[in-house]
């Protein structure tokens, strides 16, 4: 059973809890700006705050005391490792479905 979150901890929860959201949109911005405009420099500022996003979600996890349970570290590392694929994926398929619909044309 998980524990709630100790008041003390609490400021860290909300504040971790930000950044998984901002990060997380910082690195999906600047991974489709880079790869959009081609711009190969901005994979690096979008892979540190894929990395910032990292530490949140493992300050999160602890601050909300979900390593506790093997589920949640499983949760956890899947959503990270998904969180990495999915701009890959999704730019790969607009760029096959943009391609197709520009040889049918």
């Amino acid at each position: 059973m998980v524990e709630p979150v100790k008041l003390g901890n609490f400021f860290l929860l909300f504040f971790s809890a930000a950044c998984v959201i901002l990060l997380g949109a910082v690195y999906a911005f600047m991974f489709a700006l880079a790869r959009l405009k081609n711009l190969p420099r901005l994979m690096p500022f979008a892979y540190l705050a894929y990395a910032g996003l990292c530490i949140s979600v493992f300050v999160l996890g602890y601050t909300a005391n979900l390593y506790s349970d093997g589920i949640w570290i499983a949760l956890i590392v899947v959503m990270l490792i998904g969180y990495l694929l999915a701009p890959h994926a999704a730019f790969r398929l607009c760029r096959a479905t943009h391609a197709q619909q520009h040889t049918r044309s």
